[in-house]
């Protein structure tokens, strides 16, 4: 049988008005009673009449979803996440993989005016998709963007916070020689984690071991460490820009019989699911994905109602999720 608006005010205990109006986005409704409707819609599988809505409303009741890659466990967790939220009100998505916008091409999602909101993942070229969305009146997101001057609609980590902390923790354990390998430098995380790591070394008056660029590969992890290792000359502990780069770090290290965190401590970024599959177990700084997609989730619909006039972006704190390969069995 199908799902209706009276089986989830009565599983709310809430009325029928208060969920229509937590379906129409209204600023109204108490936030306890929202999400209260909301967990009552998640329960019951319960998917609002997009048609009736969209003939209703003058809308697609589509948001479209452009990211660079779906080769990123994090960034598919972010996709999920959006999916499951904007699904309870009543919105599907659209999602397209692109490398960038062309300054003379114009994505067909935006071209078509077939969404009514758009939310960028860590897009590329990030300027020419904001002039374009500007002038045909689209609102949109921007996740994980490269330039703070975007961040107006936008939804960040503060990775220099996240590198900050996964320095601090290793000097915490004794540490004083440190390296860190970098991902791209045209990634904005990547110039914050980096940042965020010297910050936490400069104020113990401590220099890097080695600061390496590369990228967000297992492949450089693995062939930096091979060359430390080749010259006989490692870190006692290893800050990788993401998981990736440390799985390859530990990698050599294993493989050329060198004990991990017993000889060499390793800290990754981003928490993916290999991370607490390892072994050992890597300690990594977790990026909320459920947070983040929330988030912009929150915000664009806010902006296709109208109810977000003046950009007020989001900053999310990381955290350090603590494994085997940073605390020593006793």
């Amino acid at each position: 049988m199908k799902v209706s608006i009276f089986d989830v005010a009565k599983k709310s205990g809430l009325s029928v008005v208060t969920v229509s109006r937590v379906l129409n986005g209204a600023e109204s409704v108490r936030e306890k009673n929202r999400q209260k409707v909301l967990e009552a819609m998640k329960e019951l599988d319960y998917r609002p009449n997009a048609a009736a809505r969209s003939l209703a409303s003058g809308k697609t009741g589509i948001i479209g979803v452009i990211v660079t890659t779906l080769q990123d466990s994090f960034f598919d967790q972010v996709v999920k996440e959006l999916n499951e939220v904007l699904a309870l009100h009543g919105y599907f998505l659209a999602i397209s993989v692109t490398t960038g916008i062309g300054s003379g091409d114009t994505h067909y999602l935006i071209q078509e005016d077939r969404v009514d909101g758009l939310i960028l993942l860590s897009p590329m070229e990030e300027d020419n998709y904001i002039v374009e969305l500007k002038r045909r009146g689209i609102p949109y997101v921007l996740i994980d963007n490269q330039k703070p001057e975007n961040d107006s609609f936008s939804v960040t980590i503060d990775n220099f916070k996240g590198g900050y902390t996964a320095t601090k923790h290793l000097l915490e354990q004794g540490h004083t020689s440190i390296a860190h390998l970098c991902g791209e430098e045209m990634f904005r995380s990547t110039r914050e984690r980096r940042s965020g790591f010297l910050q936490a070394l400069s104020e113990q008056g401590l220099e890097p071991f080695e600061v390496v660029s590369g990228e967000f590969e297992i492949a450089f992890g693995y062939d930096t460490c091979k060359r430390w290792i080749a010259a006989g000359h490692l870190p006692s502990a290893v800050f990788a820009g993401d998981d990736h780069i440390a799985l390859g770090v530990m990698n050599a290290l294993m493989e050329a019989g060198i004990s991990v965190p017993d000889q060499v401590t390793v800290v990754g970024y981003d928490d993916h699911y290999i991370a607490s599959q390892l072994r050992p177990q890597l300690t990594s700084v977790r990026q909320p994905a459920d947070r983040i997609a929330l988030a912009a989730a929150d915000m664009l619909l806010k902006r296709i109602d109208g109810r977000m006039k003046r950009g007020a972006g989001q900053r999310i704190d990381p955290e350090l999720i603590l494994r085997e390969t940073t605390v020593r069995k006793e």
